[in-house]
Formats: structure tokens, sequence, C-alpha cells
């Protein structure tokens, strides 16, 4: 596998807070990775340092060997790294459908004038079919999202996000308020994504998942990297049990 992220020596601060403490890290093409830490420990700020949505106070972003932390989220977005968020952020008075549509359609400054042409250009209703097809939210396209259910959101914040058909998706809790049979779905779903060339990095508190998921696992504790490796390894660890479990780990 080639390496498709690659964080070096990553530092956030807010004021005088330290969220994110010299994180490395990586990410490899057709991988689906965890990152895991308990309440605070720093993941979200991860996610916003790595999409753009936060300044870093030190090291490096690399995507596709290409530098990226000086890049603004929509170019990030347009380079192949995308996102969910913990809240989802849909579109409320937009259909399942046109909130794909949205993510999958590249902004340029040329698209009014294309537009006036080509007011439905086949490649987004195709990106967004695709997209509608793998999460298996076809039945509700047409549906506004407050017309449905918490899990059905939540499959249509997963639809949206790789309707660009992005090399990488960061997940921030995508497993959040959902009932077990509607975690073994996801589940599905985000070991099929490397199949489909998506890469993924997952965020959830929900160790069941990330465990059943993940090849690799990187567990943040007070914004520093606690322990990294498969998952076997990180549910045997005692300092990660320690800091999950608020004790001290055993000798």
């Amino acid at each position: 596998m080639s390496r498709l992220l690659d964080i070096e020596d990553l530092s956030v601060t807010y004021g005088g807070v330290t969220a994110v403490d010299h994180v490395s890290l990586s990410v490899d093409d057709g991988s689906v990775v965890g990152l895991i830490g308990p309440n605070g420990a720093g993941k979200t700020s991860l996610i916003d340092a790595l999409t753009g949505f936060t300044r870093i106070s030190t090291g490096e972003i690399r995507f596709e060997n290409r530098r990226i932390d000086t890049m603004r989220p929509h170019a990030r977005a347009r380079a192949g790294l995308v996102r969910t968020f913990q809240s989802l952020e849909l579109f409320d008075d937009l259909t399942v459908a046109e909130n794909l549509v949205v993510a999958a359609e590249p902004v340029q400054w040329w698209d009014p004038f294309v537009d006036v042409f080509r007011p439905h250009r086949p490649r987004v209703q195709h990106d967004t079919q695709w997209a509608l097809d793998v999460v298996g939210v076809g039945d509700i396209a047409e549906r506004l999202p407050v017309e449905l259910s918490h899990g059905e959101r939540r499959m249509v914040a997963l639809a949206r996000a790789i309707a660009s058909r992005p090399r990488l998706v960061l997940l921030d809790e995508p497993a959040a308020g959902l009932d077990s049979s509607e975690t073994e779905l996801l589940a599905a779903l985000i070991r099929q994504l490397p199949e489909l060339g998506i890469a993924v990095l997952l965020v959830d508190h929900d160790m069941g998942l990330v465990l059943g998921v993940c090849s690799t696992v990187n567990v943040l504790d007070f914004g520093r990297v606690l322990a990294s490796g498969p998952p076997a390894a990180i549910r045997e660890n005692n300092e990660v049990i320690a800091a999950y479990l608020g004790g001290e780990p055993t000798p």
C-alpha cells in the first residue's frame, strides 16, 4: 500500500490550551484506520486541523505526498480529503439527492456559465446516484432530511461525504445515536469503502465498531498519541485501558 495521508509533529493550540500535542500518524491508500480516545482527547480537533477548519501550530500535513496544511478547506476537499460532522450539517431545505449534488459538484469560477448551458451535468448525476446506491439510501432520495430518522440522516451524511468520490474520508462519530443493527450496517459500509477506492480515518467512541473494522488503531489521550497498532494489541494495552477507565496502568 502507498502512503496517502502523512501527519508529522502536528500540534493545535487554542489560546494557552494544547488540544493536539505533536501528533504523528499516517493512513495508507486502501486502508481503514481508527482514532479513539476519551472525551477531550483531541480527536475532533485533529480532524478539524486535517480538513482546514482550524489552524495548526506546528507540524506538516501531506496528502498524496503534497503539503496541504496551508490550503483552505474547500481546496483540500477538492484534492480528495473530505469529512463528516458529528452534527451532520445537512441542508434541511434540500432533498437527500440535492444534498448529495451539492457535495458532488466541483466548485469552479466558471460554473455559473456552465450551468446556463448544462444545468444537469451527467457526471454529477452519475456520482450522486452512485453514492446513493453504495450507502443504500436511494429509496429516500426525494425526501427532506427533517422527514428522516436519525439513522437515515447518518447514512445520508455518509453518502454526501463520498459523493465526490474522494480518496480519503474522515468519519467523525458516524455511529453516534445508532442502534446495534444500524451500527452493523455502518460497519459493512466502512469495510466496503476501500474496495471502492476510498480510504477511511474513523473516529468513534464505539470500541466494537473501531476494533472490528480498522487495520490500525491510534489512541489519543490529552492530545498525544498514547498507543498505535493493530486492534488486538490496542484491546490489551494497559495504558489504553487505564485511559478509558480512569485507573493506573498495571505493570
